[in-house]
């Protein structure tokens, strides 16, 4: 999942940006309103967490712009700000959710997964790819009924190919919304973690549920049926 985080607190922002990573977030951090606006015109999110009172151009007013965009992403104010009228005016603003400062980590983290569910809602609960069945409110991956384990990076990254089943999806987009800026789109790591899902997916000595499009990405669908040459 890709998130956007506009913080400006040189404290806060690094330390909420590290533990979301560390929770299999992929993080693009910005310090104020306007590159929040301009990140979100470029990318797309999961979630944006604003903080209230950004330079620049302050999280209501950054929130109003996406929603006059015509962006549905889910949108959580952070903000010192706790008195009703400062609620209100942040979900009139267009933002799905409020958390008022100083908040847990462990709150934060059961806020996003409450928006990510509110958006989950308008896509299927259920990927069919052949054998595989991903069930994306549990994030459980089965195969002929067993379940399969992954890690919460390879689940992403499962999941993305799966919501675009049959169609070829570049190594960009996939960087884009398993991990970060931060990420260094010259390394092997894309590769290493495709081929880690093969391994659990696959079926030895058949061919792969993961097929590679050289020049282009990767695509995600069922492996032929091999069929026995007709006997003379």
């Amino acid at each position: 999942m890709r998130l956007l985080l506009a913080e400006d607190d040189p404290q806060l922002g690094p330390t909420l940006a590290r533990g979301l990573r560390e929770q299999s977030y992929a993080v693009d951090l910005v310090v104020d309103g306007r590159a929040a606006l301009l990140n979100a015109s470029i990318n797309t999110y999961d979630v944006i967490v604003l903080d209230y009172m950004l330079p620049a151009v302050d999280g209501l007013s950054v929130a109003k712009d996406i929603r006059g965009r015509g962006q549905t992403t889910p949108i959580l104010v952070l903000t010192a700000r706790g008195a009703i009228r400062d609620r209100v005016a942040g979900l009139d603003a267009g933002a799905d959710d409020y958390l008022v400062k100083p908040f847990s980590f462990a709150e934060l983290l059961a806020r996003l997964r409450a928006l990510s569910r509110r958006r989950a809602a308008l896509l299927p609960t259920t990927i069919t790819i052949g054998d595989l069945v991903l069930d994306t409110r549990s994030h459980v991956l089965t195969k002929r009924g067993v379940e399969i384990p992954l890690t919460n990076k390879e689940y992403t990254l499962l999941e993305h190919l799966a919501r675009n089943t049959g169609a070829v999806v570049s190594r960009m987009d996939i960087t884009a919304h398993v991990w970060d800026d931060n990420h260094d789109p010259t390394s092997n790591t894309l590769e290493v973690f495709i081929n880690r899902v093969r391994r659990r997916i696959d079926d030895p000595g058949q061919e792969s549920y993961i097929k590679t499009r050289r020049g282009a990405g990767y695509v995600l669908a069922p492996p032929r049926v091999a069929t026995d040459a007709p006997s003379d």
